[in-house]
């Protein structure tokens, strides 16, 4: 017997067909002996209705208490309707929404952008699990919360997709399966380009980075609940079958779920390219990786500005690549000149936590700052910070933001 976190986003369950098709591969998994929980989004562009109507209505003229309040109806709703489906096919099932006992997710009281109660959340789950031993299955709001006042809370949008992760991890879930409009995690957006084709397999990190940069088939923030026990997979609604084979997301590693600090054991060098608006001129990027890249000449690290471009190699490549990439530099008139630099040290700081974490790039900068150490380069991702500093300074940062982490 396995136990299942099934969350059916807002196309998915769009009308009562599918809500009805949805419903079914759910009690087909029961008849298998598996436990099931059912995460649901509010049917297609509800919320956005809500919105809508409450911005004409009242001219945005309303408190946060109450907008949480009228946007949470869309999911209220779902899970009444999906829950009464369940019913209607021969099996037991409750609705769970915040007004109830058994409500399972707590939160601060940022009702509109909410942060969870991890500790509590876990505490409080286990109601649920008494619900499945009745051979009940639950069909719980996506996007919800609760504060310790009683008040309703929302997770911001997407916020369903971290409900069903938070819950395979506080109930220690076998798998966890985001139902969507399409088959699972695409090569490319397929509304955009037709070749588009799925991918069977993807790790953590690389899902959190697609849906960081505008892939909308998972909430990035969800990921955070991923622990490498709780399998994940997406498929798409139009099978009607939960054990439908879809693209697999695998991790994370222990690494991955660290804070790490780590710092290169050799010094790089550094070259910037200055041009004149050339962020602005189509190829100038291309033409100077890919002439390193012909001579095998490996990029740690790229920065771009207005009127520059900053690469970072390893030094014993520095020779090399400044003759080759001066060479590029005459030879285009978009180009004005090169400069090479040696001995730079490279620190990285990683965490699944940094994507909630506003303000970590100052917090993780400040130390070096009041110590008069120069930050020659930054870079940043959702879960990483890359600084480079001066070899000679490199130690020192090294230890101060090993001290921001500890």
């Amino acid at each position: 017997m396995a136990l299942l976190i099934a969350k059916f986003g807002g196309t998915s369950i769009g009308n009562g067909k599918r809500i009805r098709k949805a419903a079914q591969s759910v009690v087909k998994e029961h008849m298998k002996g598996n436990q099931i929980v059912v995460v649901v989004s509010a049917i297609n562009k509800t919320t956005d209705e809500l919105l809508g109507i409450v911005e004409k209505a009242t001219d945005n003229a309303i408190t946060e208490k109450q907008l949480a309040e009228i946007v949470s109806m869309g999911e209220m709703t779902s899970a009444r309707i999906f829950s009464a489906a369940l019913e209607a096919l021969g099996v037991k099932s409750e609705y769970i929404d915040p007004y109830k006992d058994e409500w399972p997710i707590i939160t601060d009281s940022n009702l509109l952008d909410a942060k969870v109660d991890l500790k509590t959340t876990i505490e409080k789950s286990k109601t649920l699990l008494k619900l499945l031993d009745q051979g009940i299955i639950p069909v719980v709001c996506g996007f919800l919360g609760k504060d310790k006042q009683g008040y309703i809370t929302t997770l911001g949008r997407g916020g369903s997709d971290i409900t069903a992760f938070l819950l395979g991890r506080c109930l220690n879930a076998d798998e966890v399966i985001i139902v969507t409009d399409v088959g699972g995690v695409m090569s490319t957006d397929p509304n955009k380009l037709q070749e588009a084709k799925k991918l069977d397999k993807i790790s953590v990190e690389e899902m959190r980075d697609l849906a960081t940069h505008g892939a909308q088939v998972l909430h990035p923030h969800a990921l955070k609940y991923k622990i490498p026990e709780i399998k994940a997979k997406i498929i798409g609604f139009e099978h009607g079958d939960l054990s439908a084979p879809g693209t697999e997301i695998i991790g994370p590693s222990k690494k991955e779920q660290l804070k790490t600090v780590t710092f290169n054991s050799e010094p790089l060098a550094v070259l910037a390219v200055v041009g004149e608006e050339i962020l602005n001129k189509p190829g100038i990027l291309a033409k100077l990786t890919s002439t390193l890249s012909k001579k095998n000449i490996n990029i740690i690290g790229v920065s771009t500005g207005k009127n520059s471009i900053t690469l970072f190699i390893k030094k014993e490549d520095a020779e090399e690549a400044h003759k080759l990439l001066h060479d590029v530099v005459v030879e285009d008139e978009n180009l004005s000149s090169l400069s090479l630099g040696r001995d730079i040290a490279m620190i990285t700081i990683s965490s699944p936590e940094f994507i909630d974490t506003p303000g970590i790039i100052s917090e993780i900068t400040e130390p070096l700052r009041e110590h008069d150490l120069n930050i020659v380069e930054i870079s940043s991702s959702q879960t990483s910070v890359v600084i480079f500093v001066d070899w000679d300074d490199g130690k020192k940062a090294y230890e101060l933001v090993r001290g921001v982490l500890e």
